[in-house]
């Protein structure tokens, strides 16, 4: 008995301190998973209470470590902040800000996720002092706008820094080198300018460097290629110039490599693709590429995915079959290479082939593209002449279907026919140059008449005799500073081009000129304009040019080249835009399905941005410039939707600027509404009045009103602005687009939209707003239907008219006299188109944004201070 009570007395002591040291264990961990700093407590409510979480993810009465959605903490402080997808409340709606002071009290902090969370301001200059022990730093798509500011050098031991999809500007920091424990650096999707920093080489722990979609210029740094531990690099769809430094080769480690849509030129250097063994993407597309493709790639065994198309690549293909990897996909298109193709291997996924000048195929097989080449059997093949001529300048046969091109001794029978060939070009040749040569002697005659008369001339001036009217110098019909605007295309490429100008080619007749679709020889798109001097006089286009080719600006159409060699027309050719215009966008029909499709509404908002910025940016030259053919037809959109002026025509210049010249020939008749009565000058006005009419066919989607000026328009005009009111949000559902689907957030942005295109429809030009204002108050939408101050109440749909006045629009008389003076300074003697800003896909268009958004609402949209003749309807 007394050794099973000495056990039983074991056993319970053994259980008790069991129960003990278990009760410690777990006390040790809830201490671990609570906050035990007051101070921290105060700071998540406070910042809870400046983003405006909502009490449902951040409930006030629970603990946050274990309650709160997103705070992470660790030995009782909180170490990570995510607040990624969360939803705010309707006042952190309204008025999103930059307003994280909080984070200054978590000194243990080391990941802060704020990616999709709206932040509008700039990164604050603390960030880089007090966030010492901050690891992770994820701001994409806030919203944020201004600089990278250099004080995040003091980030020590930040290892993760993204940053893509925001309105960043300016130079990228060289402090940026500093972070020597980085391995993420994302920058994409900004509007950052400059060269990309030699300091980055410095990052040697760096895995992952994307600064795609920017404004960078200048050359690739050599000393990127010392980054050796470089998993991904990507700097496409910038402005980059140069060749491919060799040094790449030596990111051994590299997985993706994309240099696409820049300007790099050269020929591919063969030493890029030896070492690169464990690369499985490579994009080297829409660049200047030229010379052969090397070898090399077909050997590199990991290679999924190869895209060198739209470069200046020429030379015959290499045989397919000789590719290591497998279920690769090559894009070669719309380059020079010609011969034959041997497709036998089916180790590949798909070859894209199309806009080559490839004569033959010896053996098919695998899913390959080939069309716009110059093969027999297969349709949608390029002109045989083209093909022909593209051969004989190289001194290649041509014999498409047959066999491989060769440079070896061509066959008896076809030296024989180029031999008459010969004889034929050189009899052709030698006419021309007699009828040239009598051309010449014809010229000189003429001349010399010429100067016989304008001495007499001068002398019957001498003697008292009156010159006649009419009898001035005619502007010259080459200036120079058409070398400034694109290439010179002769008239036979333009023929060439355009099929002759064949019924076929052509996209639609402006009433400046018809447009024809054409295609480069490197195989890019374009759109040539033939203007007949017939109907237009040759100096106006001159003076067209002239004056398009002082301005540069991304929002406005390029201008690739121009032909005024014929005396009857002037071609100029202008870059494609694979979307159309917004006439043939806003509501298109799908080919799939032949179902109506319309933009939603933030492609629609980006539109109406980029069109204010291009307009803005005209109204702000010296001396301001009149785009004067506001429509749907004339907002041209890229493949990214991204906005491009066209229809530049009818341009002119604010003042007397060429005024008699464009007046005459381009004049159009405009009614009350668009000019001031009794003027004859053009005004930006009616840019801003006809701009209002577009902002109207986004929200309506009713495309027939930015066209026409009749009674019918001016009716639905009147009966649509009397829905458009300050005082009721929801009047303008009314006349939405019913094809719009928009919740409670983007009614809001609709509803200031609908609001500043009233305010352009005002019948007083005076009392229209300026471009830029009307450009702030579209990136800033909310700021327009906002409260007075951030306190909790709602927004309110009954304002008083001094509310709105003075939150909203400001002084009027502040504005006017900005414009007025501007165009004084213009006159005073400066005629210098350059502008100070440049826009980005998802830029401000270079207008400044402080790092506070406690802005006077007066900078954001001026308008008069009488309201009476905007506020038409709002009674009824």
């Amino acid at each position: 008995m007394n050794v099973k009570s000495s056990f039983s007395e074991l056993f319970m002591v053994l259980q008790r301190r069991l129960t003990v040291s278990v009760v410690i264990v777990l006390l040790f961990a809830q201490l671990g998973f609570c906050l035990n700093s007051r101070t921290e407590w105060l700071s998540l409510l406070e910042l809870r209470s400046s983003l405006g979480i909502r009490g449902k993810d951040w409930p006030i009465k629970a603990e946050p470590c274990r309650n709160w959605t997103g705070v992470q903490c660790r030995n009782g402080g909180v170490v990570g902040i995510n607040i990624s997808g969360l939803k705010r409340t309707r006042i952190g709606r309204v008025h999103p800000s930059f307003d994280v002071d909080a984070l200054t009290n978590f000194t243990a902090l080391a990941s802060f996720n704020a990616s999709g969370f709206m932040l509008n301001g700039s990164i604050p200059d603390w960030f880089g002092q007090n966030l010492n022990a901050m690891e992770v730093l994820d701001l994409r798509s806030c919203s944020i706008t201004g600089f990278i500011p250099e004080s995040l050098k003091g980030l020590n031991v930040l290892k993760t820094l993204l940053l893509s999809r925001n309105s960043l500007t300016g130079r990228m920091p060289s402090s940026l080198g500093l972070l020597s424990e980085l391995s993420v650096l994302d920058l994409s999707g900004n509007s950052l300018s400059g060269s990309v920093p030699n300091s980055l080489s410095k990052l040697r722990n760096l895995t992952r460097l994307d600064l795609s979609s920017n404004f960078l210029s200048g050359s690739i740094p050599p000393k990127l290629g010392s980054l050796s531990n470089l998993h991904v690099l990507n700097l496409s769809d910038n402005e980059l110039i140069s060749s491919i430094p060799d040094q790449l080769g030596n990111l051994s480690k590299l997985v993706e490599l994309d240099l696409g849509m820049n300007s790099l030129s050269g020929s591919l250097p063969d030493s890029l693709f030896t070492k690169l063994l464990d690369i499985h993407v490579l994009i080297l597309g829409g660049n200047m590429f030229d010379g052969a493709l090397p070898n090399s790639p077909w050997s590199l065994p990991s290679l999924h995915f190869l895209d060198v198309s739209s470069n200046n690549l020429t030379g015959p293909l290499p045989k397919f079959s000789d590719f290591s990897s497998t279920g690769a996909t090559f894009n070669l298109s719309n380059n020079l290479f010609y011969g034959s193709l041997n497709t036998s291997s089916t180790k590949f996924k798909m070859i894209d082939l199309s806009g080559n000048y490839l004569q033959a195929v010896v053996q098919g097989g695998g899913n390959v593209t080939l069309t716009r080449n110059c093969l027999k059997t297969i349709p949608d093949q390029r002109d045989s002449e083209d093909c022909r001529l593209f051969y004989a300048q190289r001194s290649l046969s041509f014999a498409p279907g047959i066999q491989e091109p060769t440079q070896s001794p061509l066959p008896e029978s076809e030296s024989k026919n180029n031999k008459r060939v010969t004889f034929i070009l050189a009899g052709t040749f030698g006419g021309l140059g007699f009828i040239v040569l009598v051309a010449l002697v014809i010229i000189l005659v003429l001349r010399h008449c010429s100067n016989r008369s304008t001495l007499a001339l001068q002398r019957g001036t001498t003697n008292g005799g009156a010159v006649p009217e009419g009898d001035s110098p005619t502007p010259p019909k080459g200036p120079v500073f058409v070398k400034s605007v694109g290439k010179s295309f002769t008239f036979e490429q333009i023929l060439h081009l355009t099929g002759n100008f064949s019924e076929t080619n052509i996209m639609k007749h402006g009433h400046s000129g018809d447009l024809y679709l054409g295609v480069l020889e490197g195989g890019a798109t374009v759109v040539i304009k033939k203007v007949d001097l017939n109907l237009f006089k040759r100096e106006s286009c001159l003076i067209e040019l002239g004056l398009l080719s002082k301005v540069s600006h991304a929002r406005l159409v390029p201008i690739l080249g121009h032909c005024l060699e014929n005396e009857n027309e002037i071609c100029i050719i202008y870059k494609y835009m694979p979307n159309g215009d917004l006439a043939t966008s806003l509501h298109r029909v799908t080919d799939s399905d032949g179902k109506l499709q319309s933009l939603d509404w933030i492609t629609r908002s980006k539109i109406a941005i980029g069109a204010a910025e291009g307009l803005a940016y005209l109204h702000e030259c010296s001396p301001p410039i009149v785009h004067r053919d506001v429509q749907a037809s004339s907002i041209l959109l890229d493949d990214k939707f991204e906005v491009r002026l066209g229809s530049l025509s009818e341009v002119t210049s604010q003042g007397d600027l060429h005024q008699s010249v464009f007046s005459r020939l381009f004049s159009k008749p405009l009614s009350f509404n668009q000019v001031n009565p009794g003027t004859s000058s053009v005004s930006s006005d009616y840019d801003v009045y006809c701009f209002g009419k577009i902002l109207l066919e986004l929200v309506t989607g009713n495309l027939d009103v930015s066209k026409s000026d009749d009674a019918s328009t001016k009716e639905w005009l009147e009966q649509t602005l009397s829905y458009i009111t300050i005082y009721d949000k929801e009047r303008v559902t009314k006349i939405l687009d019913p094809s719009l689907i928009i919740d409670e957030d983007l009614l809001e942005e609709v509803w200031s939209m609908a609001i500043v295109a009233r305010s352009c429809l005002n019948p007083k030009p005076s009392k229209r707003p300026l471009m830029r204002h009307v450009l702030k108050a579209l990136e800033n939408p909310l700021k327009v239907v906002r409260v007075d101050n951030g306190s909790s109440e709602r927004l309110r749909t009954t304002s008083s008219r001094r509310y709105w006045s003075s939150a909203l629009f400001g002084s009027w008389t502040h504005s006017s006299s900005e414009s007025v003076t501007a165009i004084g300074n213009a006159r005073e003697g400066t005629s210098s188109f350059k502008q100070s800003y440049r826009v980005g896909s998802q830029g401000s268009a270079g207008y400044d944004h402080s790092s506070s958004n406690k802005r006077s609402s007066n900078e954001i949209f001026p308008e008069p201070l009488e309201m009476q003749d905007v506020e038409i309807g709002d009674a009824r």
